[in-house]
């Protein structure tokens, strides 16, 4: 706890100093910078068309259970939580951690299984990652899945050397929408978090992203334009095709 709170108090004097030899960031209330420096991408949903795999998990976990959702739209409740926070909700009842870890490693068995079908790349991703890393813009993953299923997801698809940094739900004490994961993301990339975009499918995931202080675009492959710019999104994608970072630099 005492390294993370150092972390934490190190990522607030780099944010207020701005990146080594660079601008100052703008004071609080002050307007953004014009050139954003860091591109930090959500994981499910984002770079990986993972949705429909994810609910047929959810679902074979209900009806192993012999339980209903507590909500209709149980699916959105899910989204962008590391599974133990979402057992909770899901089932609309209080759950014991070790329940939680239980029922958690259960639907990951359900989606590694179903996975095994194939998953693929949201349409234009792998393009744009390389055009990032062509013009040199440091890149990130925050997601909410574990390292292991992280990592081999995104190697599967020959999408994992594109990223200078991971942030896992492993490396983190709060899931989304606590700001954790994309403030360990921009602190590892050594970029202030005002000259980060995040790429986020996610509510929970957007609202976390502009706690944290940074620009956020909204993918649409969970969640309509509206609830994604009412969360807090600059603008919606539908995915990466014919996407151009210098239009999301250059306002």
């Amino acid at each position: 706890m005492r390294g993370r709170a150092v972390d934490r108090l190190l990522l607030e004097a780099f944010q207020r100093r701005g990146p080594r030899n660079g601008p100052r960031t703008p004071p609080v209330g002050g307007q953004p910078f014009a050139v954003s420096n860091a591109a930090i991408f959500d994981m499910d949903g984002v770079l990986i068309d993972s949705g429909a795999h994810h609910r047929h998990a959810w679902r074979m976990l209900l009806d192993e259970l012999g339980a209903e959702p507590a909500d209709p739209e149980h699916w959105r409740l899910t989204i962008g939580r590391p599974s133990e926070e979402a057992i909770p909700l899901l089932l609309g009842r209080r759950v014991s951690e070790a329940e939680a870890r239980r029922l958690a490693r259960r639907k990951r068995d359900f989606y590694q299984a179903r996975a095994q079908t194939g998953l693929d790349p949201v349409p234009g991703v792998r393009e744009f990652l390389e055009a990032l890393a062509r013009a040199g813009v440091p890149r990130a993953v925050g997601t909410s899945a574990s390292r292991w299923d992280a990592e081999r997801l995104l190697d599967d698809l020959g999408l994992l050397r594109f990223f200078d940094v991971m942030v896992t739900a492993d490396d983190v004490m709060l899931g989304k929408p606590d700001p954790e994961v994309w403030t360990q993301a921009a602190r590892r990339l050594r970029v202030a978090a005002p000259r980060c975009v995040v790429f986020e499918d996610a509510l929970v995931g957007v609202q976390a992203a502009r706690s944290a202080g940074m620009r956020v675009i909204g993918v649409t492959t969970a969640h309509t334009d509206a609830e994604l710019l009412a969360a807090g999104a600059e603008r919606t994608i539908p995915d990466f095709q014919g996407l151009e970072w210098s239009q999301l630099t250059h306002r």
